[in-house]
């Protein structure tokens, strides 16, 4: 495998992108798009992303391409911002189809709402058609569930069951968990402030948190437990994307007979 770690307008310049391809996946950074930040848009060089996207999309025609995002990229500028993206990809020649997700309605004990936009090429598909929920608020899965067996084990006694230390205090994000419900959506900006077990006699630990993002134990986050936690909390849940990607797979199977 190639791996271009470098500037994508630098791999455009340099022409190390191939000329074909069967499926794109974009994960344009969120920072600048998301809430929590200063909502820069299209004004940043992360926001403009997307406009390097469509020089990657003339250049490789793929078939399908897929891109996440946080669920404030619908209302930027009164969904101007969405909306200049859907045509600037229709010029080209993509339908495009997007959804607000909760991942808690797809196998995921988390409460994490994602943007997931996939364009399919006019010429040889119709437009995609996204999943159907797995689960619905009656039947969620809950916290007790999905880590009930980690409770009282010593830490290090499993990969990654380590957890922050940092005390409760007004400056902190000093939330408890609820054992019955998802967990609300994790977010990068605790750092070492994660949720406190539902006992309280701890914050959660790292692979607790690997767990509620649906990793199988043995994906061992590196090297340190902050790490770990911005590890999990960055990433989207492979459990989620896995229902993704069969759709992905019977929609192209049905279609390009």
């Amino acid at each position: 495998k190639t791996i271009l770690n470098s500037d994508i307008w630098d791999e455009l310049d340099q022409e190390n992108i191939p000329n074909s391809t069967d499926i794109v996946l974009w994960w344009f950074p969120c920072q600048d798009f998301s809430h929590a930040w200063k909502r820069l848009w299209f004004e940043s060089k992360r926001g403009r992303l997307y406009q390097a996207m469509i020089e990657v999309i003339k250049k490789t025609k793929p078939k399908l391409f897929l891109a996440e995002n946080v669920k404030w990229l619908l209302t930027i500028d009164n969904g101007n911002a969405i909306k200049q993206i859907i045509e600037d990809f229709w010029a080209i020649g993509y339908h495009i189809n997007y959804e607000l997700f909760l991942t808690a309605n797809y196998w995921v004990p988390q409460m994490r709402e994602r943007v997931i936009i996939v364009w399919t090429r006019i010429d040889i598909l119709p437009k995609f058609i996204f999943p159907n929920a797995t689960h619905t608020k009656e039947n969620w899965i809950n916290l007790k569930d999905t880590i009930w067996d980690l409770e009282n084990i010593e830490e290090w006694v499993i990969q990654n069951h380590y957890w922050s230390k940092a005390k409760k205090n007004k400056w902190q994000w000093n939330k408890t968990v609820n054992a019955n419900k998802p967990w609300p959506t994790m977010r990068s900006e605790h750092h070492g402030n994660i949720e406190f077990h539902w006992n309280e006699s701890r914050r959660l630990s790292a692979r607790e948190a690997a767990r509620i993002q649906t990793f199988p134990d043995d994906f061992i986050f590196y090297p340190s437990t902050s790490s770990a936690y911005k590890q999990i909390w960055n990433a989207i849940p492979p459990v989620f994307w896995w229902n993704l990607a069969n759709a992905i797979q019977n929609f192209l199977d049905v279609n390009l007979k």
